[in-house]
């Protein structure tokens, strides 16, 4: 997909905003939410149909709006979770109905402490006790609240009551019960979408850092997720920022096969300034590589996202 002008970007991150918007209010107010089970199965369609426009410019989208500020982050992460569960099932073959129930089990993990998710982002200190006995209880809590909405998918619930315990079986990832294997797959994203958000007690990590993370997890199955993740998205996902080698920061915005070399749109000079003209870059050619990644918060400068993004669908 080739984003042509400005309201091109604006109709696409309007639609995901909606998107995210929906899913905070049914995430929210459960109780008064009526079909919650056909709400959830529209949000996953609609997922759905905007990965299949452009999953880079999805991607783009995606972490940019999880990345730039706390406000309304337990929707955002969901939905970000939900996104990265679905690349995940599709690299790993996992069967339709074992997909679909993982990825309604991310959208809706969260949904006994979506407020209380939203109230910690912008709060600077750690979980009070209170606080904390709700984050023990809501994966139980969670199931039963999505029980007394009408969902009958016994996969779905249980990776939703299982999504926080830890697995450490000698059996590969393939070889767990599948709900044990889509929960601890569910666990590893929440993980890294986690790393990479901002709080207000703490700026998130790049991530590369955070994927690396994942990759030289304690337990082999994180190992194998983690892989996955990286080779879906790369080190550096579109949406993310990076210093090349010569000092200039660039953005990335579509993958390439190398998870480390990524196509990215340069936006900064080696001095700092801020370009004009965004000058497409392929960081596989000598010299030009990726030196780090970078966190969102260390770009001030506003960015011209639909130049980025119509330079990105361009040929380097």
């Amino acid at each position: 997909m080739i984003v042509k002008n400005e309201g091109e970007y604006e109709d696409l991150l309007g639609l995901w905003s909606d998107l995210e918007s929906g899913l905070a209010v049914v995430l929210t107010h459960p109780d008064s939410v009526q079909e919650f089970a056909q709400r959830i199965h529209q949000y996953d369609r609609w997922l759905q149909d905007l990965l299949q426009q452009d999953t880079d410019v999805s991607l783009y989208l995606l972490f940019q709006l999880a990345t730039k500020s706390p406000v309304g982050y337990s929707a955002s992460h969901a939905l970000v979770c939900a996104v990265l569960c679905d690349l995940i099932a599709a690299h790993l073959a996992l069967p339709r109905a074992q997909r679909d129930s993982l990825v309604r089990a991310a959208l809706t993990m969260n949904v006994a402490m979506t407020v209380l998710q939203d109230e910690m982002a912008t709060q600077r200190g750690r979980p009070t006790r209170e606080q904390q006995i709700t984050i023990n209880e809501h994966p139980t809590k969670g199931a039963q609240i999505l029980e007394s909405k009408g969902i009958s998918d016994t996969l779905w619930l249980e990776v939703v009551r299982q999504h926080h315990q830890e697995d450490n079986s000698a059996q590969t990832l393939s070889q767990l019960p599948p709900q044990r294997r889509l929960a601890h797959i569910l666990q590893v994203v929440d993980r890294y979408a986690a790393m990479i958000s901002p709080r207000e007690s703490r700026e998130g990590q790049s991530a590369a850092d955070s994927a690396r993370n994942l990759i030289q997890g304690a337990s082999e199955h994180s190992g194998a997720v983690g892989q996955a993740l990286v080779q879906m998205v790369g080190f550096c996902p579109p949406g993310t920022f990076v210093q090349l080698e010569d000092g200039r920061v660039a953005i990335v915005t579509r993958r390439t096969p190398q998870a480390n070399q990524p196509d990215v749109v340069v936006v900064i000079d080696a001095q700092g300034r801020l370009l004009r003209t965004p000058v497409r870059h392929a960081t596989s050619g000598p010299g030009a590589g990726i030196a780090s990644a970078l966190l969102a918060s260390a770009v001030r400068e506003r960015i011209n996202h639909h130049l980025v993004l119509q330079l990105g669908s361009t040929e380097p």
